[in-house]
């Protein structure tokens, strides 16, 4: 639904700052960990693979119940699932906090965290959608929250670094209740559902239930790689069968004119189907990297929470540059252009990262890569959101949103998982060229995003004719 052409501009400028922190606090829960490490494996009586697995089962269980999540903001509503997100979060968050075990910061921070996570970032991107038109106003809203998104994410370092090395890695976990208290009550009044839901609407509980175990199966079998490869390739096959039965179960359903929990017409739009690539890549890069970096500098480096934490500035201040300059990239050149230069970007990052850095090699040697890296991830995240919500309709908005949130998610698990897996491994008998070797598989998974997008067409590029955005803008 389009916004009234009467709707004051500051309303929705106040309604985008709870979402913008929503997503700022679930990208931040997804990498601050990466800088307690050491911290939690000591106070927990845990391994490096413990915290891995914690990390990547919250990233999973977001991929998996994201779907889900979009499209039961159809049947209860948008903000309300939005606000039921936030309080789930917030009680995952003070359970991590006080967790005596690796066990109970699992429940807390993986599952109750993730659960949350996956009803309340649907309603986040599907509000968006709904209130801000055209390409220009849409690029400028979903700017602040890839921004929001990428700081998170890119930023979650430096602070857990700072509040570990403070205070201790628990009270991350209280920052992380705080802010949803924050987010509760900025949203109570300026978050407005522009559709009313339809409580009427079926929900696919056997699509919902394949989808989740097939890719829950999918990254576990990554996981596995370094104990049993049999076990590993077992468990991908079983996901993939999963999957292929999930992509029956919702064309068996449509053609005998029930509602599946994603319509199969989805994957028809080729220009979606290859944003939400880019979208997979950009997150497995960034998660990926972002955990091979933060375990070198603390296993071999020997660097505490807070010098790993500052040195990830890099990153930040690269993403922050071009993801707050979205508006104006999206005004003067074509979405794909946007997306194409991201990926070469980043990949180059990866390159001077792997060419500069050694292990007795000077601090500074990491701030060229991380700064590369994350200005190049931040270019593409507002064009590939953008994209993918553009290409459809207000009435499959909920689909599309749980999808692109579920494939982003998916990609932050296996960026984590597959990196974790490598260096876990120990492929060879050096912990330096194992991290190289993490850091150049993620450089791989770079080229089948720039491949994607390249092959993008240029349809969502603004001109002069676009349409005026509304008030919002």
């Amino acid at each position: 639904m389009s916004t009234s052409p009467a709707a004051p501009v500051v309303n929705l400028r106040r309604a985008l700052v709870p979402l913008a922190l929503a997503q700022f606090i679930c990208s931040f829960a997804g990498s601050n960990m990466n800088v307690m490490i050491n911290d939690i494996s000591e106070d927990l009586n845990t391994t490096v693979q413990g915290v891995q697995i914690t990390i990547t089962l919250f990233l999973l269980v977001m991929a998996a119940l994201m779907i889900p999540g979009g499209k039961l903001t159809d049947r209860y509503g948008r903000k309300r699932l939005f606000t039921a997100g936030l309080i789930l979060y917030g009680i995952g968050a003070l359970m991590s906090a006080v967790s005596p075990g690796l066990g109970v910061l699992i429940l807390g921070n993986s599952i109750l965290e993730g659960v949350g996570t996956a009803m309340l970032i649907p309603p986040v991107y599907i509000l968006t959608t709904l209130l801000f038109t055209g390409v220009v106003a849409r690029a400028r809203a979903f700017g602040a929250i890839s921004a929001s998104a990428g700081v998170g994410a890119a930023a979650g370092p430096l602070i857990g670094g700072l509040i570990t090395s403070a205070l201790s890695w628990r009270w991350a976990f209280v920052f992380q209740a705080l802010i949803i208290v924050v987010i509760v009550v900025l949203s109570r009044r300026n978050v407005v559902d522009p559709v009313p839901p339809d409580p009427t609407r079926p929900f696919d509980t056997r699509g919902a239930v394949l989808s989740a175990v097939g890719l829950v199966l999918l990254v576990t079998g990554i996981l596995a790689a370094d104990n049993n490869v049999w076990l590993m390739l077992g468990l991908i096959a079983a996901g993939a069968v999963f999957l292929l039965l999930f992509f029956r179960s919702i064309r068996a359903k449509a053609r005998a004119g029930q509602e599946p929990l994603l319509s199969p017409e989805l994957f028809r739009n080729r220009t979606s189907n290859l944003g939400l690539v880019t979208q997979n890549t950009q997150w497995l890069m960034m998660m990926g990297v972002s955990f091979t970096v933060a375990a070198y500098l603390q296993v071999v480096r020997g660097y505490d929470a807070i010098e790993t934490g500052l040195i990830f500035t890099a990153a930040t201040i690269g993403l922050l540059i071009s993801s707050f300059g979205a508006e104006r990239f999206a005004k003067r050149r074509a979405q794909r252009t946007l997306i194409v230069a991201g990926f070469i970007i980043t990949i180059a990052g990866i390159i001077v990262f792997l060419s500069l850095v050694r292990e007795t090699s000077n601090i500074w040697t990491f701030v060229p890569g991380l700064f590369l890296i994350g200005f190049g991830v931040g270019a593409m995240m507002t064009p590939s959101i953008n994209v993918v919500q553009s290409s459809f309709g207000e009435e499959q908005q909920g689909e599309i949103s749980g999808l692109s949130r579920s494939v982003s998610n998916l990609g932050s698990s296996l960026g984590t998982a597959i990196a974790g897996t490598i260096l876990v491994a120990g492929i060879t008998t050096s912990p330096q060229r194992d991290y190289g070797l993490a850091m150049a598989s993620l450089g791989v998974a770079g080229l089948i995003g720039l491949v994607a997008a390249a092959r993008l067409p240029r349809t969502f590029a603004p001109t002069e004719s676009t349409p005026a955005p509304g008030p919002a803008a």
